[in-house]
C-alpha cells in the first residue's frame, strides 16, 4: 500500500472531516495547499466514505441546482447528491457524492474508468471540498466570503473583501513581506461567531498565490476593495455592509434556510465589525493607511 493513509483528516474553518477509504485498492493522499490543515485525533464533525465504483449511482429527478460548469446538485429524501462531470472524460460523471442534509456523513463514489486507480487520489478533489465546507456553515454556523484575511503584528485582524480582480492578491502580497504578519489566505475566508466576537479561518482555496494558513484570528476590521489613485476610505453602514459581503460570499442559493442564516449572520458581523470601502494604491503605503486606521 505504499503507506498512504486509509484515513485522512482535515480541520478548516473549525471543522473536522475524516476521509476513509472504503476501498482496499483506492490510496488516499492531498495535494499540497490541503496539506497544511491535515489534522490529528478528535471526533470529526463530517465522516466520508470513499471508494472506486464501476459506474457511480445516478442522479435521479431534475437538478435542484446546476453550476452551469462541473457540477450538478440532486436532492433525494433525506440526501443530497452532487454529480461531477467534465468533458475531458465524458457524459458519464467521474465522481458522485452522496450525502445526508446534516452533513454529518456521506459517500463519495469515484468512477474507476476515468481514474488511475495505481495512484493515489484527493476524493474531495476542489470543488467538493468546499461545497461540503459552506453547506456545513449554512447549517447556522458561519459564511464563507471571498477575500484576503490578515493577522498583523499587533494581533490585528483585517479583512479584505473582493470580487476577482479587485486586489486580494496584491494587498495579500504587500502584508506577507511585513514582519510578524500571518496572511490567512488571499481569496477565500471563513467567518465564524464565538465568544460574541467574529473569527476569521484561512481556508485551502488560496487564490494566485498559494497564501493559505490553518489558523484563526480575530477580526477587528473589514475593507471592501476597490482601485484607485490614492488611497482612502469610506464607513459602509450597517444595511451596506451586508448587501457589500452578501455579494462577495458563497451560501447555498438553492437552500432557503442557508440564505436567511448567511444574511442574518452578516447582520451580526455587521454589529461587531467597522467596515468600509477601501481605494487603494497597490504599494506599501496602503499597509500604513490602514494600521492608522485611515
Amino acid at each position: 500500500m505504499s503507506g498512504e493513509p486509509a484515513e485522512v483528516r482535515l480541520a478548516i474553518g473549525g471543522i473536522t472531516a475524516a476521509v476513509t477509504s472504503a476501498d482496499d485498492r483506492l490510496r488516499l493522499t492531498v495535494p499540497a495547499a490541503v496539506s497544511r490543515f491535515l489534522a490529528d485525533g478528535g471526533a470529526p464533525d463530517i465522516r466520508i466514505s470513499a471508494t472506486w465504483a464501476s459506474r457511480p449511482p445516478a442522479p435521479s429527478g431534475p437538478p435542484l441546482f446546476d453550476s452551469g460548469g462541473l457540477w450538478r446538485l440532486h436532492a433525494t429524501g433525506a440526501q443530497l447528491t452532487w454529480s461531477f462531470t467534465s468533458p475531458v472524460f465524458g457524459s458519464a460523471p467521474y465522481k458522485v457524492a452522496v450525502f445526508d442534509r446534516d452533513f454529518a456523513a456521506g459517500t463519495v463514489h469515484l468512477h474507476a474508468p476515468y481514474f488511475d486507480t495505481a495512484a493515489p487520489i484527493y476524493p474531495l478533489e476542489y470543488p467538493l471540498d468546499e461545497l461540503l465546507i459552506t453547506n456545513w456553515l449554512a447549517l447556522g454556523r458561519g459564511v464563507e466570503i471571498h477575500g484576503c484575511a490578515v493577522r498583523d503584528a499587533s494581533g490585528a485582524g483585517y479583512l479584505f473583501a473582493g470580487h476577482s480582480g479587485a486586489g486580494k492578491t496584491t494587498i495579500a502580497t504587500l502584508w506577507e513581506a511585513e514582519p510578524g504578519v500571518t496572511v490567512l489566505s488571499d481569496d477565500r475566508v471563513i467567518l465564524r461567531q464565538a465568544d460574541n466576537e467574529i473569527w476569521m479561518y484561512g481556508t485551502p482555496w488560496h487564490g494566485d498565490e498559494p497564501l493559505a494558513s490553518p489558523t484563526r484570528t480575530r477580526l477587528t476590521r473589514g475593507f471592501v476593495l476597490r482601485h484607485a489613485a490614492q488611497n482612502a476610505a469610506a464607513p459602509f453602514g450597517r444595511t451596506a455592509v451586508v448587501a457589500e459581503l452578501m455579494a462577495r460570499s458563497f451560501p447555498p442559493f438553492y437552500s432557503r434556510a442557508g440564505l436567511d442564516f448567511s444574511l442574518s449572520f452578516l447582520a451580526a458581523v455587521s454589529e461587531r465589525v467597522p467596515f468600509a470601502e477601501l481605494a487603494f494604491v497597490p504599494d506599501r503605503g496602503v499597509l500604513d493607511f490602514v494600521r492608522s486606521g485611515g
